[in-house]
């Protein structure tokens, strides 16, 4: 007898302890194990502690709302997070996503949708190099960056970067869709001990835009944000 897969741990962070309850009922037969947590800054204690697969993040919470728990989590973690939230609206939905969120859903979901959508933001999560999963790649597009195993591959072939291009290629994939700053850039690659100042960034930047082939007019994947700093681009072709 094939013995079950183990249970994928998910964290519910929602002061809606009624509804929380639901999700886990409906979840556990799917193979989910939920974690709740009624309070933003509970919340971000929990999600940052990084054992989770996914996170289901309420917008309207007591202490932290969740576009807050969000921010702080991104300096940290690319854990996915789908946004839940009864607030409807183009903006609602827009700065969660520019924040970084993997998804949004509006509390009038269904449950096969909750699912449905669950297994779609962890699945981008974890395509791993030659298909293995791994919950360690940051992925764009054919971009795949492995921190633990210090590779970037594009399209399956490895790439020959420089640390300070692979590091600056892992940070700007950990914020992908937002903006990176050069200064926030800077103070990344330089906590790493990189010497590296001011302008250089961008030096180094045109350096890896090479080694990917991209074009800075015509950007795949890193985009310029004239006077303030780069973007990677949320969905490369």
């Amino acid at each position: 007898m094939t013995p079950a897969p183990p249970a994928r741990p998910l964290l519910v962070v929602d002061d809606d302890r009624k509804l929380c309850g639901l999700i886990r009922d409906y979840l556990l037969p799917h193979g989910w194990q939920v974690d709740m947590r009624h309070s933003g800054p509970e919340g971000l204690e929990a999600a940052r502690a990084g054992k989770y697969e996914a996170v289901l993040l309420d917008v309207m919470m007591p202490g932290m709302d969740g576009f807050e728990v969000l921010r702080e989590l991104r300096k940290s973690s690319t854990v996915p997070v789908l946004m839940l939230t009864a607030m409807g609206e183009e903006a609602d939905r827009i700065v969660g996503l520019e924040l970084g969120a993997d998804d949004y859903l509006p509390k009038t979901f269904s449950s096969r949708e909750l699912l449905a959508r669950l297994r779609a933001v962890t699945r981008r999560s974890v395509i791993g190099v030659n298909g293995t999963p791994s919950t360690k790649d940051l992925v764009c597009g054919d971009l795949l960056v492995n921190e633990e195993r210090h590779q970037a591959t594009l399209a399956g072939e490895a790439l020959d970067l420089t640390a300070l291009e692979f590091a600056i290629l892992a940070s700007l994939l950990k914020a992908k869709g937002r903006v990176k700053t050069r200064e926030s850039l800077l103070e990344e690659v330089s906590d790493r001990r990189f010497d590296v100042f001011d302008r250089s960034i961008d030096v180094h930047v045109s350096q890896l835009r090479r080694k990917l082939g991209d074009d800075a007019k015509q950007p795949r994947f890193i985009r310029t944000i004239r006077g303030v700093g780069y973007k990677l681009e949320e969905a490369a072709p």
